[in-house]
């Protein structure tokens, strides 16, 4: 277990009734969520909750998805500090480099609650945030993408542990993985993918499927054009605003990817099926 895994789990004791059974004390783990203040330039930007772990990523694919970052160059240091006493969580600082901050044209500047990655949205304009359109012209198996979702929870260590977390994954077109990141929230778990990216210089993510253990929103195929990712899988369903979306961006959207069976909503082009 590495150390950003450490903090990803929290033991509890529970009480555990069953029907026609005396109740039993008994320890149990549960999905660990605490705040991440994001700090740019010193100024209070976003506090996050989150599942502790891959904090640098995180805070760095927040800038990326909220646009204030392009590349991995434009920021010049970004440390976490920790302060937990009393629940206070963490504080993430960044320093950009060759960037200016344009905060009116931030799109949530308060609190962002693990369920809600669009909480805080300042108009309905700054929602549509504007990444280029996806312009790849590859194509991939159906029979490939039917073995993401068992190599994704294969790989879900913490989820085995707790049931209670997310997972975003990149694999390539041969169906390797190449990162996954767990979270509370699954926007969150998303960011820290992207901040993986985008901190190891391997941004735009063209010739990448992004795979993800649950329902996808409009946020997750924004967060996922920001990356340039031209093809988004999930093991259940889309929203109309996300089909959308995807449909506007030129995205390859798959829902309902579970056992023999699956639902492309956008990008059919791309996804080869024999029958």
């Amino acid at each position: 277990m590495s150390d950003a895994d450490l903090d990803a789990s929290t033991p509890v004791r529970l009480s555990r009734l069953v029907r026609g059974e005396a109740a039993i004390r008994a320890d149990d783990v549960v999905a660990t969520e605490e705040p991440l203040e994001i700090r740019v330039e010193g100024r209070s930007l976003a506090v996050v909750m989150r599942t502790p772990g891959h904090d640098e990523e995180l805070t760095a694919g927040f800038l990326l998805t909220e646009g204030v970052v392009q590349h991995g160059s434009q920021i010049f240091e970004l440390s976490v500090c920790p302060s937990r006493s009393e629940g206070q969580g963490n504080v993430a600082d960044v320093l950009l480099s060759g960037v200016e901050m344009n905060w009116d044209s931030l799109t949530r500047h308060v609190f962002s609650g693990s369920s809600c990655g669009v909480c805080g949205k300042a108009t309905i304009d700054s929602v549509f945030q504007k990444f280029p359109a996806v312009t790849t012209d590859w194509q991939v198996s159906s029979d490939l993408l039917l073995k993401l979702p068992d190599k994704l929870r294969a790989s879900q260590s913490t989820f085995e542990q707790t049931g209670g977390l997310h997972a975003s994954a990149l694999f390539d077109l041969a169906g390797n993985l190449i990162v996954l990141r767990e979270d509370v929230g699954r926007h969150n778990a998303l960011d820290k993918v992207l901040g993986f990216a985008l901190m190891s210089g391997a941004l735009p993510l063209s010739k990448c499927i992004l795979m993800v253990s649950g329902r996808v929103s409009f946020e997750i195929m924004q967060k996922a054009l920001a990356g340039g990712i031209p093809l988004v899988a999930a093991v259940s369903a889309p929203s109309s605003l996300a089909v959308q979306f995807a449909r506007d961006s030129r995205q390859t959207l798959v829902g309902f990817l579970r056992g023999d069976r699956m639902n492309v909503y956008t990008g059919r082009e791309r996804v080869v099926h024999e029958g």
